[in-house]
């Protein structure tokens, strides 16, 4: 499942959660250090690892 990236505006810590894609607005998101929903999702990198074309 992916992994997303949130911030939280009131305590200003990031964290991970790890979501299925139609999870992600249906989930009502907390931080886990204040407790607060007003958390605002972060985009990470990502990589993607395909077979070498020739």
């Amino acid at each position: 499942m992916p992994h997303y990236v949130f911030v939280c505006q009131d305590c200003h810590k990031d964290f991970t959660e790890v979501l299925h894609i139609s999870e992600l607005s249906t989930t009502r998101v907390k931080c886990p250090h204040c407790g607060s929903e007003h958390v605002e999702q972060q985009y990470a990198e990502f990589s993607a690892v395909t077979a070498k074309k020739s």
